[in-house]
């Protein structure tokens, strides 16, 4: 039986992607030191995209250090989104607060790919982020 006799809609695009909870989230609304909590999970993208906001915003941090950080955080969400479904496009929905770490840390890897001169990446990025979550987009960038 095909898709479309099964009352899916292919022109509407794949569902949503939910990921599951960020076991770093509660240990960093807790207020534990974000190198720590990485230390911990290291699988974690919340982790690892509090770590690039947090190189980001501090003139003493390297830009580079920032970029690492946040590419790290890019590349564990497209791990746990491809665990958990996501086949390489697709709504990665801001209002579902799991997904806040992958989009947090493709907004700081589109913001320290720009400062570090990587254009290209930065305008693929942001394009990613908008495709992924406008809502994101608007809140992040």
């Amino acid at each position: 039986m095909s898709d479309s006799m099964l009352g899916r809609d292919l022109i509407a695009g794949p569902p949503p992607t939910q990921l599951p909870v960020d076991p770093a989230g509660a240990e960093l609304e807790a207020g534990d030191v974000p190198a720590e909590v990485v230390r911990r999970h290291p699988e974690s993208p919340l982790a690892w995209a509090t770590l690039a906001e947090l190189a980001l915003g501090d003139d003493a941090v390297d830009d580079v250090t920032a970029y690492a950080y946040a590419r790290v955080g890019y590349h564990r969400s497209l791990d746990s989104l491809r665990r958990n479904g996501w086949k390489g496009h697709g709504p990665v929905p801001w209002s579902h607060v799991p997904n806040r770490g992958f989009l947090r840390a493709l907004a700081a890897l589109t913001t320290a790919a720009g400062r570090i001169g990587e254009d290209h990446e930065q305008q693929r990025c942001a394009d990613f982020l908008r495709d992924s979550s406008p809502e994101a987009a608007e809140q992040l960038l």
